[in-house]
């Protein structure tokens, strides 16, 4: 089968290689799916560059998020049948940027029916963050503000696209106009492109002068600094991650007088954690999606060969909505 791995770290464009490799073989409690779509997501990027929490072993294929149909049980798998259209994470080093994978059986879920494959492979880690991030530790209410930063990006379209979908009211941070425009379309009421506009005083001006509820901040670095002065009495700012590079250093103080709170997401832990609590997130996720009130927005679907290029692109903050590679 054909592969996309990494031997060397660095650059995803420049570490990404086509090969061909064995289909590989299912473990006890794994399933093998063929792999119908990918979603491209900043863990594959940071994975390239050797930079992510997750360090598989030389060489490894990347790709975290998969829309697939079962093609092989290994021993003590139950609950599954060939044939069967599923998503969610595989199993590293045997990622989703390939024609076939491996996942974990206690990973697999089945695949929303009103989704297409390119859609459905989007839907796992981003809606399932958000809907931890905005559920789960901001307990957001109807009616409430929230903040988006990084609105037109993978977590970000999300995290938007739940909000509107639970009765709130949504801010969204872009850079650049053709992102303001993805956002408006995501649902978003209100639109800023950061290059053009400080969101700090649209923010501000938009709840006369209470503040976001909410802030929901993937990118850390200034966006997370400048958060804090327009986030609410009771506020509460989510701490998704730090596309930006930068981790910032809060002063604690702060928060203290604003009497707002940092609440920290690491999504990945609940799959460890709580397995059963990720399982009724993606029930309700799905439901949301028969529904149509969510519904992953990809932009570009992308041949294997052409992925390196894609995913360059999202670690660059050059790509707009959601990136798919499809092996066929």
């Amino acid at each position: 089968m054909k592969a996309l791995r990494v031997h060397e770290l660095g650059e995803p464009k420049d570490v990404l290689r086509l090969d061909e490799v064995a289909v590989p073989e299912p473990g006890p409690g794994q399933v093998l799916v063929r792999v119908r779509a990918a979603g491209v997501n900043f863990p594959d990027a940071l994975m390239c560059r050797g930079l992510y929490q997750e360090k598989p072993p030389l060489p490894f294929t990347p790709g975290v998020e998969l829309c697939g149909e079962v093609a092989g049980l290994g021993d003590g798998v139950t609950g599954r049948t060939e044939g069967e259209r599923v998503i969610g994470s595989p199993a590293l080093p045997a990622g989703a940027f390939a024609e076939y994978a491996l996942m974990d059986a206690g990973r697999v879920f089945p695949a929303p029916p009103s989704l297409t494959d390119e859609e459905a492979s989007a839907l796992f880690i981003g809606y399932q963050t958000g809907w931890f991030a905005l559920h789960r530790r901001a307990g957001l209410r109807r009616g409430e503000t929230v903040l988006v930063h990084a609105a037109a990006g993978g977590v970000g379209s999300a995290a938007v696209q739940l909000a509107k979908a639970a009765g709130a009211r949504v801010i969204g941070v872009v850079g650049g106009a053709a992102k303001a425009g993805y956002a408006r379309d995501l649902g978003a009421d209100i639109v800023v492109d950061r290059h053009a506009d400080d969101f700090v005083s649209v923010v501000k001006e938009a709840t006369e002068g209470r503040g976001a509820d909410v802030v929901y901040d993937p990118v850390g670095g200034d966006s997370f600094t400048r958060s804090t002065k327009c986030v609410a009495f009771e506020g509460r700012i989510l701490v998704i991650g730090f596309a930006s590079g930068t981790i910032p250093t809060p002063g604690l103080n702060h928060a203290l007088i604003k009497n707002y709170s940092l609440v920290g997401l690491h999504w990945g832990l609940y799959n460890k954690r709580d397995p059963a609590l990720v399982a009724r997130c993606h029930e309700e996720l799905t439901a949301l999606a028969e529904r149509g009130l969510v519904r992953p927005a990809v932009s570009e679907t992308l041949a294997l060969e052409a992925l390196p290029d894609g995913v360059q692109r999202l670690a660059d903050g050059g790509s707009v909505g959601r990136l798919v590679g499809v092996p066929a």
